[in-house]
């Protein structure tokens, strides 16, 4: 009983994933230094603008007003990460159902 079996389609499947998987933390790590240099960024602009306060009215709504932007600026800074995560997932099960094939 000869079977040939063929490793060839499985080895490079592999070597695909292993790729995709590379490029989603290689853009996680640019992402994350991108994010960092925003956080980085939002604070010093921040602190120059809590110089210029003069009242408790000001001081309340610097604060609200910088805890809102802070806010958007992680959701954003979120949803990005979630996007490279999505793609990943996109390009590995994409990936995974044409072995099935």
């Amino acid at each position: 009983m000869t079977n040939n079996a063929d490793f060839q389609k499985p080895f490079e499947a592999v070597k695909t994933l292993m790729t995709i998987q590379a490029d989603a933390i290689s853009k996680s790590v640019a992402q994350q230094q991108k994010s960092g240099e925003e956080l980085t960024n939002f604070f010093k602009a921040e602190a120059e603008k809590a110089k210029e306060l003069k009242t408790p009215e000001d001081i309340i709504k610097f604060n609200m007003d910088a805890n809102k932007a802070l806010f958007e600026l992680m959701k954003a800074q979120g949803e990005a990460f979630t996007a490279i995560a999505n793609s990943a997932r996109e390009a590995a099960m994409s990936e995974v159902t044409s072995l099935t094939k």
